[in-house]
């Protein structure tokens, strides 16, 4: 009953913190980031990492990525491809190069660099959907590329991530145990190919005849978990199956009402204590140490993006302001930055050296993404109004 209490503390602080961050004009995920940090060893001291936190915040992940598969509109990336393809390789790449770049630079080992590259490739466009609505901007022809460029940017990032921790899992045994790990991974992934394109339609239409309440939230959170414990017997991480299980959900008449019916599940508890677990892991000391860090790859977790994925959207036939508005919406890192970084914490692709700074980055680089593109909107809008 004590991990209750530690539970009902949580829930009503990252509430409020949420509802705050919010009122403010800020992502409410920064407001529940906050509240770990605050708790957790960095500050108060009050809450620990435990058994029971580190179980809901790893569900927390996995739904939260089967959320975003399930959120990936296949279509829209099809109907945007060219354009999307463009503006998320240049956008994954330039971060990868650049940023990981300059975490060598700053003595950090090459694989760590390159994992803090991959990172900042990831875009989390939740809180660029909410700007877009707000200039009502979502419905043109900038607002689908972004959302596009959003979807293959999740995908390319979750492969990458994927193939990261195969060499990482693959060098800790021996010759023979790593072309079994990658045969085993090859698998999932065909596995995962066939279980999308045939068996999910068929459970799907299944969980229809069942009379039983939420039979088809209970068959898709079958799926999920599915998925997720078959990628980690495949030594992936969890998170990456139960992205593509959303992916493969999404492509089924029931993706609403699925969509409408996991959320509440998630969000109520599994989502805010993975949030705030993120915190619980970060301390302030040392970060002086690495403040020349800190500084450099928040500049350029910006830049690379505003100029990458500018950079795709012009060379893909956009004027330069509907450009800048497109490279803008890349920017926020959000939440698929930090199950990017968690996860690779738990595989062991980060050190505690750096994991605080990492997190300081990212919700710093998520604040200012709001306002950049607010900036760009209007700027287009001008252009628009003047031309």
């Amino acid at each position: 009953m004590e991990f209750v209490g530690v539970l009902v503390l949580i829930l009503v602080l990252t509430l409020l913190a949420g509802h705050f961050a919010q009122r403010i004009g800020f992502p409410a995920v920064v407001g529940q980031l906050l509240i770990g940090i605050v708790l957790g060893p960095g500050v108060l001291g009050l809450i620990h990492t435990n058994e029971l936190i580190s179980v809901f915040s790893e569900i927390g992940v996995i739904i939260l990525m089967f959320l975003a598969g399930l959120e990936s509109d296949l279509k829209m990336l099809q109907k945007y491809i060219k354009p999307a393809l463009i503006v998320a390789v240049l956008g994954v790449i330039l971060p990868i190069a650049l940023v990981g770049g300059a975490s060598l630079l700053f003595g950090v080992n090459p694989m760590e660099s390159l994992f803090i590259g991959v990172i900042f490739s990831a875009t989390s466009v939740s809180i660029s959907v909410e700007v877009l609505k707000e200039y009502r901007t979502l419905n043109t022809k900038e607002g689908a590329t972004i959302l596009g460029a959003a979807v293959a940017d999740d995908i390319i990032g979750v492969l990458l991530l994927g193939v990261m921790i195969a060499l990482t899992s693959s060098k800790t045994g021996s010759n023979s145990n790593i072309g079994l790990a990658i045969f085993y991974q090859i698998l999932f992934f065909v596995g995962v190919y066939v279980i999308g394109k045939w068996v999910v339609p068929v459970l799907m239409r299944l969980s229809d005849r069942l009379y039983i309440t939420a039979s088809r939230t209970v068959m898709s959170m079958i799926i999920c978990l599915g998925l997720a414990w078959l990628a980690d017997v495949a030594g992936l991480s969890g998170a990456i199956g139960a992205f593509f299980a959303g992916v493969a959900v999404s492509l089924t008449d029931q993706d609403d009402e699925i969509n409408e019916s996991i959320e509440p599940i998630g969000y109520a508890i599994f989502i805010p204590v993975f949030f705030v677990s993120v915190g619980l892991s970060m301390t302030f000391s040392g970060l002086q140490s690495v403040i020349g860090l800190i500084v450099t790859l928040t500049v350029l977790a910006t830049l690379t993006k505003l100029l990458g994925c500018g950079l795709g959207a012009y060379m893909s036939g956009f004027d330069l302001t509907s450009s800048g508005v497109i490279g803008a919406g890349m920017i926020s890192r959000g939440e698929m930055a930090l199950i990017t970084l968690q996860i690779g914490y738990g595989e062991h692709l980060m050190s505690e050296t750096y994991y605080s700074a990492i997190v300081l980055v990212i919700v710093i680089v998520t604040l200012v993404a709001p306002f950049i593109l607010k900036d760009a909107i209007r700027r287009n809008k001008a252009a628009m109004n003047n031309a």
